[in-house]
């Protein structure tokens, strides 16, 4: 995969995509310029001699001890190390990477005062793979995701640990393993580098992928679904939704319709089926789907805002050496993406695991009971909707928003908190619960459809239907499930599902 070109401020989200699927980071020469400026602009200020938030003074709410000159070194050091406080697993290697990447594209606009030597190893540790261990909690999303982003500032100063090939290793060690130099950190560039709200937001962008996929992989589980049920493709007309205007439900509804476009169990629905109306969780895809979809790109429009902007503490700014403190750290609009993130991924995997309930009962589906052949002497598919039901009632009690809540920290300096990073952190397990429902649906889905042969489908759900048969044949008596699952799961996951479709589908663009 080749590098990602960052030119700070003016990153897509596309280019944040190819960074969290592995891409490689490089940073635009064009910011040498403003990241030169700036670090001069500190030197000038400390040179003035008047005490400057967290250039000569203590921080938090020991903003009023000054620092003098002789200490200032210490002082970035000291506030790195103490900040370091995280606890819990350490986060996953790519959510790191992508939090190194905000970050670098963060302080080379020029608004920070760090020196082109932090630059530089920040870009050169992205380059060469090391990946500072960071613990997943400690941060309450607001004066910045401290602890996370000190764990990460400790690393580049040879404390801590990095990961590196798969393998932890002291920091220290890792980097001279690499040949690069502990960073010597400058008035400031504590500061700088753990100030700021990319740990939230990398978690935050890495659930709206996951969640992405979902939303793709679940509208073709849905539509072989609905042709498990010889259910109809009426409640797609495009007609309807243009009455009601929603972009994500008028998208979801094409979607479904080219999916379904040319099945002969469609057509065999309109000769000899005298139901009038499906169940909801057939009927109301367009409609769930494409408000999760709407959701999604807003969120998508803030974090992608985010993920240009500056937030951290005091903001430099060269042209009239000044230096402005603020609270740009605050991740307010963080929390809330990520709570409308949490929203869509658990309704997607509701109404899929009301499929899944739906297609097991005979009274509802007009299947055999649980999908199988032989229903009594085997189970089929009965397990299997018992676990849907527990992964989407997982992902419902972790809905709650985190965004509501606050607890003071700092001696109530720092008195409202945005809970960002819980709020983001909870996403990519939540999509792990909706993929494997998505997964489960899948399975459900091709067994029934099993059931109509020689009928088939459409072209493009026979194609994603082969896709999964190849990897999980059809199920005649029961047999060891938790594989078949997996596979399953594996190619919702993978985005290899909604590839074999081959069907283009509505995403966040």
């Amino acid at each position: 995969m080749t590098d990602q070109l960052l030119t700070p401020g003016e990153v897509s989200l596309k280019d944040w995509r190819s960074i969290w699927f592995g891409a490689g980071v490089r940073l635009n020469p064009s910011s040498a310029g403003p990241i030169a400026a700036s670090a001069q602009a500190v030197a000038r200020i400390v040179a003035r001699g008047a005490p400057v938030y967290g250039i000569n003074t203590g921080f938090g709410k020991l903003a009023t001890v000054r620092i003098g000159d002789d200490d200032l070194a210490t002082l970035q050091r000291n506030i790195v190390l103490s900040h370091a406080a995280g606890t819990g697993r350490p986060s996953p290697v790519p959510v790191i990477r992508l939090m190194m990447a905000l970050k670098l594209a963060s302080l080379a606009q020029g608004a920070s005062g760090v020196s082109p030597e932090t630059i530089a190893l920040l870009e050169a540790m992205l380059d060469r793979g090391l990946t500072p261990v960071v613990p997943a909690q400690g941060s309450v999303g607001a004066s910045g995701d401290l602890a996370p982003l000190s764990h990460m500032a400790a690393a580049m100063i040879g404390v801590g640990e990095i990961q590196v090939e798969g393998q932890r290793r002291p920091a220290a060690d890792a980097l001279q393993a690499a040949s690069l130099q502990p960073l010597e950190l400058g008035p400031k560039e504590g500061l700088a580098l753990l100030n700021g709200t990319q740990f939230s937001t990398a978690n935050a962008l890495a659930g709206l992928f996951g969640a992405e996929r979902l939303f793709q992989a679940a509208l073709v589980t849905g539509a072989l679904s609905t042709e498990a049920a010889r259910g109809s493709d009426t409640p797609f007309d495009g007609r309807i939704h243009a009455l009601r205007q929603h972009r994500g439900q008028i998208e979801s509804a094409e979607a479904l319709r080219s999916l379904m476009a040319g099945s002969a169990i469609r057509a065999s629905h309109l000769v000899d089926d005298v139901r009038v109306q499906d169940p909801y969780c057939l009927r109301c895809q367009p409609q769930v789907m494409g408000a999760a979809l709407d959701v999604l790109r807003q969120s998508a429009a803030t974090l992608e805002t985010e993920a240009n902007g500056v937030s951290d503490n005091p903001l430099v700014f060269p042209e009239t050496d000044e230096a402005l403190s603020g609270g740009n750290f605050h991740a307010e609009p963080v929390a809330f993406a990520a709570d409308m993130i949490a929203l869509a991924v658990c309704e997607i995997g509701s109404i899929s695991e009301r499929r899944i309930a739906m297609l097991v009962d005979p009274a509802l589906s007009g299947l055999p009971a649980f999908l199988t052949p032989r229903p009594g002497l085997n189970s089929g598919f009965m397990i299997p909707q018992v676990t849907a039901a527990a992964l989407v009632s997982e992902n419902k009690q972790r809905a709650y928003p985190a965004s509501v809540d606050s607890i003071p920290t700092s001696a109530n300096q720092e008195d409202h908190v945005s809970m960002a990073a819980h709020g983001s952190r909870r996403l990519l397990d939540m999509a792990d619960n909706a993929t494997a429902v998505i997964g489960i649906e899948l399975l459900a889905a091709a067994q029934g459809c099993d059931f109509h042969r020689p009928l088939v489908s459409s072209v493009a759900l026979e194609a994603a239907r082969a896709h999964l048969r190849a990897a999980v044949p059809t199920l005649d008596d029961d047999r060891y499930f938790h594989p078949d699952m997996e596979a399953a799961t594996t190619i919702v996951r993978s985005g290899s599902l909604v590839a074999a479709a081959g069907v283009c589908l509505p995403g966040l663009g």
